[in-house]
């Protein structure tokens, strides 16, 4: 397996720049609590993203260079998963691993992040779930000069020897395919309470440790319900629990009490952006209500080499919706990418891949997620700052 550190020092620039596009087949249409990661990064950050001036004024690297270098450029496959699970005798379009990959490789993409190694009986290779599947997917990879960074899969609820055997043999398959990363698409838990994520914590640091020894980073990926307010104060419920909250989010007290060598995080940008949208307040323990807004790009500068990926997915602002945008084609969206990139520092260092949950077209546009891919690889090739 490739080293680590050279996998994020050295990517690749400029590999296919300048290759013929494909014509596109349709129309694309808390707070002062927070002590490791600074009040600045999850309670005093602007309501939408920061305007271009003071980005400017205080952006770290500043400049008029490619924001997102051609290596870095990526994609995860639950994007395109229709194209992946199609049935190719029955259509002339690009399905299966293989075909999918060639196509994203022939845009220009060179990361690839997995969403489950299931594709059609029919396609190429048949059934890959498994090491000899494994192989094969590394083989297309590397035919088509990609890279796979990272998965969605799941990491084990409980520590034993039965579930330790099980993740050692997830990180064999990541190890075959090349994985700079393993991961999850689930919170480390689905509670609200400081006690449940004290003991999640407690067991991702043990995970951590063990992909460590299996030389890859071990992330989690989370949606905006884990950047709200964690309850861990005030008056107790009938079941003991606390009701009211310091004004710490549940995300900042996971990153505080994990070992920032072991336990890593990919920020999807779309729902941290949902998250400043719906998670603006928090009851203190004396029943007051006090407004804390989230600032995605100060969570991630704060601590930026523990978000190696990222997902980049965007989205129009529509109010009308609970989560207050709606999601789009990379570049088609009003999340200001540009300032974000500027912000966290380390450039060049994190992984970004496009994601966009609403891409496939189905029946009436079965080419729509590949079409948006291209889209997409545009807006992130146009970055500049």
């Amino acid at each position: 397996m490739d080293d680590l550190i050279e996998r994020d020092d050295n990517p690749e620039l400029g590999r296919r720049l300048g290759l013929s596009r494909r014509q596109l087949l349709a129309a694309t249409t808390g707070m002062a609590a927070a002590a490791a990661l600074g009040a600045a990064a999850f309670g005093g950050g602007p309501a939408h993203a920061a305007t271009r001036a003071a980005a400017v004024s205080g952006a770290k690297g500043a400049g008029n260079g490619v924001l997102l270098p051609p290596g870095k450029r990526g994609i995860i496959l639950y994007t395109v998963r229709d194209a992946v699970s199609r049935d190719p005798n029955t259509t002339d379009l690009a399905s299966g691993f293989k075909e999918v990959f060639q196509e994203l490789s022939r845009i220009g993409y060179k990361q690839i992040e997995f969403a489950g190694f299931g594709q059609h009986a029919n396609a190429e290779g048949g059934n890959v779930n498994n090491v000899a599947g494994a192989q094969l997917l590394r083989t297309w990879l590397d035919d088509n000069g990609l890279e796979a960074e990272g998965n969605h899969g799941s990491i084990p609820s409980t520590v034993s020897d039965a579930t330790i055997a099980a993740f050692d043999a997830q990180c064999e398959v990541a190890n075959i395919l090349g994985l700079g990363h393993i991961g999850t698409g689930n919170d480390p838990t689905n509670s609200a309470f400081v006690a449940d994520w004290e003991l999640a914590a407690e067991r991702w640091n043990f995970f951590g440790e063990r992909a460590a020894s299996h030389g890859l980073k071990l992330y989690t990926h989370n949606h905006d319900i884990a950047y709200s307010f964690l309850l861990d104060s005030g008056p107790l419920d009938a079941l003991g629990r606390p009701t009211r909250s310091s004004g710490i989010r549940r995300l900042e007290h996971f990153l505080q009490n994990t070992d920032p060598s072991y336990v890593y995080l990919e920020m999807d940008i779309y729902w941290a952006h949902v998250a400043q949208y719906k998670h603006r307040s928090f009851t203190a323990p004396d029943g007051t209500v006090v407004e804390s807004l989230f600032d995605p790009a100060g969570v991630v500068s704060a601590q930026t080499t523990r978000f190696p990926l990222f997902h980049t997915k965007d989205g129009r602002i529509n109010t009308a919706t609970p989560n207050g945008y709606d999601m789009v084609p990379f570049g088609q969206g009003d999340i200001d990418y540009t300032t974000f990139f500027q912000r966290i520092g380390a450039k060049g260092y994190h992984n970004s891949m496009w994601e966009q949950d609403t891409a496939p077209g189905g029946g009436a546009n079965p080419g729509q997620s590949l079409a948006f891919a291209q889209v997409a690889y545009d807006g992130m090739a146009a970055l500049r700052g």
